[in-house]
């Protein structure tokens, strides 16, 4: 029986290129091809009999862990990418592997001879996946400092000293405890991943918070939360309905 594969990817040339690869492997029927976000979440939202997805992270309408969001997707992933500041956060969905662009022959083969030896595993897939989850997580050494510009001087920055992250017209600044305002060489998206879950918190696609800054919560219309901070006063800190129970949850532990 052919295995139902789903491709979410906006570049043509990356779409071609993994067609021509996969038509080495005959068992495997490529049924759709979706190249953004709010395409994939309504493919998923009515059709999750599929046995495999490729997936871009940066897509034309915004990143594919959006639609982890939106949809619950109980399909392997193997997540395909130029940028390798994704990785640990991919396997924190259902991801198997994390192919960097342009993708090797042979690195695609050991990432389908991952998913099939999962497949035939008598251990359950979402058991593996949760477990490659952990261990990255175990092993991973969160950003302790940032190096941030002060005039014509250069400065360290603890992350533990950092109230909030935010991005503005594309760029993405830090205020640190002292209500200083610097400058971060990084994305939003990108801190992710380098900041201690345990002391940051993503609230919405604009704030990244620290625990540690928070002075009072309000709750607002719509279920929604407002955070009123020690450092930075700005009425749109606001958590996004999607995420107030992934924020309950990381306040109370």
């Amino acid at each position: 029986m052919l295995k139902k594969v789903l491709i979410v990817e906006d570049e043509p040339n990356a779409v071609q290129q993994l067609k021509r690869l996969l038509k080495n492997y005959i068992e495997l029927e490529i049924v759709a091809v979706h190249d953004s976000v709010k395409e994939a979440i309504i493919f998923l939202q009515g059709n999750q009999n599929l046995d495999l997805i490729f997936m871009d992270i940066q897509l034309a309408d915004g990143i594919s862990f959006e639609i982890f969001e939106k949809v619950k997707v109980n399909v392997p992933v193997i997540f395909t990418t130029a940028f390798n500041e994704y990785a640990l956060r991919a396997f924190k969905v259902s991801s198997i592997d994390y192919l960097l662009k342009p993708i090797a022959e042979q690195d695609l083969h050991n990432a389908i001879q991952k998913w099939q030896s999962m497949t035939q595993s008598k251990v359950s897939p979402k058991l593996i996946l949760q477990a490659a989850a952990l261990m990255k997580e175990y092993q991973k050494k969160y950003k302790e400092r940032f190096l941030v510009k002060v005039g014509e001087h250069i400065k360290s920055v603890e992350s533990k000293d950092i109230a909030i992250f935010f991005s503005e017209e594309k760029v993405t600044f830090a205020i640190d405890k002292d209500k200083r305002k610097h400058i971060i060489d990084f994305s939003l998206d990108a801190l992710e991943d380098l900041l201690n879950p345990e002391l940051f918190f993503r609230i919405n696609r604009k704030h990244i918070v620290s625990v540690s800054s928070i002075k009072d919560i309000i709750q607002v219309t719509n279920s929604r939360l407002k955070l009123v901070l020690h450092q930075y006063e700005d009425p749109d800190v606001i958590v996004a309905r999607e995420r107030v129970q992934d924020f309950r949850t990381w306040l109370d532990r």
